[in-house]
């Protein structure tokens, strides 16, 4: 099952460099699976399409309990 979210990063400056944008993206993303399912995610990035949109693929994460909110980028 495919999601989408669009949206901005509130605490993100506009002139971050894309790695900072994505690690906080990613960031939020583990964090919600973390609260609202109690579940462990990874965030690994597709390579860029468009300038400024960028693509994750969101999975289960297979590592153990104790790196509760780490990402692969």
């Amino acid at each position: 099952m495919a999601e989408a979210h669009c949206g901005s990063l509130t605490d993100v400056p506009v002139t971050a460099d894309p790695a900072e944008a994505q690690a906080a993206a990613a960031a939020m993303v583990v964090g919600l699976a973390h609260d609202f399912h109690k579940a462990r995610v990874d965030v690994i990035w597709d390579p860029p399409q468009d300038p400024g949109s960028w693509t994750a693929q969101i999975t289960m994460a297979t590592s153990p309990a104790n790196t509760i909110g780490q990402t692969t980028s």
